[in-house]
């Protein structure tokens, strides 16, 4: 009302040379100021909320605080597995009650990078702001303002998580903090070029890589957080999903992966005749595919200067022994074990010499997930089945067949085995009780 009166003010003075005077020109000048702030600060409100919006699809917000697809987004529900039991996301759209609508940007922020809700409760690190912790403050300012100005408020209250003695004693929370968390900002490394700590940037905040690549330690702590530590995306085992070694192995890892490799696959779902399976299609097609093209390359450049680690197992599709092994399964003239079931249910999508189609069913010679010290995955597809990832850039989705009726755990052991030791592969074998002890776990998983 006030600025109404000041604008309105020399319309209604006489005209006597009353503009000329130094106390309404003064007004004059200070309501158009104001006027140029305002509208100013609306300009940067607006390119906030369109780089908010883009860094909480960087971030895969809305994976995790939303229930399902046919569920409203951000507004929480999902049931998360953990160690412990059951933790349900949270509704992060600005509703006032059930919501985040009367938090500050300090709360914002404290939530977001420190765990802590507006109501001084503690988050349980299933919200992964170990990783959060790192996110700059203008990233936090812009993931604030899109929040709050364009996602809709959804007055929904999740269920409330309820885990067992002493894991509901949130409290406890500040002492697993204090051990294992570092509240820092990221800090660019200066004997590194920008797309390096770009691509550093976005893998350790936002796109918290660690927290299901990285392994855990005794207080079920990722165990590293940046790539000082030799196991930092070394691969880990996830809600019975094994997250895959993201390191310079050559048979496991990404060695034999080029940075446009890398670029491609999380734009797409497929790259190197190998597809996203699992937990990484939904990170995929809810959040990757989204991204920049300098910053895929960016993350796909930081990732390729990760030395490799120990492993175990190997790729040499040059060995003297493979033409005659591949010989022998053509013909049949040696039935090893697995090969058989391989020839009748696998053969016809990946093919007898393991190289599968491009585009459409993944090569099994030197995939780095066949290759994995770990075959959780391996199991699991064959137990379960799954799809890839479905992109706008990418190729048609295809399906996988659950074969746990079909196969006995014997079997998917040996079939398994066949494919890690065959066309090059050599790997740990597949053992029936890995089989069986998987079968069991996703039967009672909730």
């Amino acid at each position: 009302m006030q600025l109404m009166v000041l604008i309105s003010m020399p319309f209604t003075l006489p005209f006597t040379g009353i503009f000329n005077r130094p106390t309404v020109k003064a007004v004059i000048c200070a309501c158009t100021a104001l006027l140029s702030s305002l509208a100013a600060a609306q300009q940067v409100s607006s390119a906030d909320v369109d780089r908010g919006a883009y860094l909480a699809r960087a971030g895969d917000c809305i994976a995790c605080h939303t229930a399902g697809p046919e569920s409203p987004p951000f507004a929480g529900g999902l049931p998360l597995n953990s160690p412990f039991g059951i933790i349900y996301s949270t509704n992060i759209t600005p509703d006032p009650v059930n919501g985040i609508g009367k938090y500050t940007l300090d709360d914002f922020s404290r939530a977001v990078r420190n765990g802590i809700a507006r109501d001084d409760r503690r988050l349980y690190p299933a919200m992964p702001y170990p990783s959060f912790t790192a996110i700059t403050d203008d990233d936090i300012r812009a993931l604030y303002a899109y929040f709050m100005n364009e996602v809709a408020p959804v007055n929904h209250k999740p269920p409330e998580t309820k885990l067992p003695f002493p894991f509901n004693i949130r409290l406890s929370l500040i002492f697993w903090d204090f051990a294992f968390v570092k509240h820092e900002r990221y800090k660019p490394h200066d004997d590194r070029d920008a797309q390096w700590n770009r691509g550093a940037y976005l893998v350790q905040s936002l796109g918290h890589c660690s927290a299901c690549h990285t392994p855990r330690g005794l207080g079920f702590q990722e165990r590293a957080y940046t790539e000082a530590s030799p196991v930092y995306l070394s691969g880990a085992v996830v809600d019975n999903w094994y997250a895959a070694n993201l390191r310079g192995d050559a048979a496991a890892g990404l060695g034999r992966w080029s940075e446009a490799d890398i670029a491609a696959f999380l734009e797409t779902g497929h790259a190197k005749q190998i597809a996203a399976f699992g937990g990484m299609t939904d990170v995929i097609e809810n959040s990757t595919q989204y991204l920049h093209k300098d910053d895929l390359n960016a993350i796909a450049h930081y990732l390729k200067t990760f030395p490799a680690s120990d492993e175990k197992s190997s790729y040499n599709p040059g060995a003297p022994t493979v033409p005659t092994e591949l010989a022998a399964i053509v013909t049949g003239e040696v039935e090893r074990p697995g090969a058989g079931i391989y020839q009748s249910f696998c053969a016809k999508c990946h093919q007898i010499t393991g190289i599968g189609k491009p585009d459409k069913f993944p090569k099994l010679a030197g995939n780095s997930i066949v290759l994995s010290e770990n075959a959780t995955s391996l199991i699991r597809l064959v137990l379960e089945g799954g799809k890839t990832a479905q992109t706008k850039r990418g190729a048609k989705p295809q399906k996988m067949p659950a074969f746990a009726k079909k196969f006995t755990d014997q079997e998917i052991a040996e079939v398994l085995s066949f494919i890690r030791n065959s066309w090059g592969n050599e790997a740990y074998p597949v053992t029936t009780r890995q089989v069986s002890s998987l079968r069991h776990a996703l039967q009672e998983k909730p």
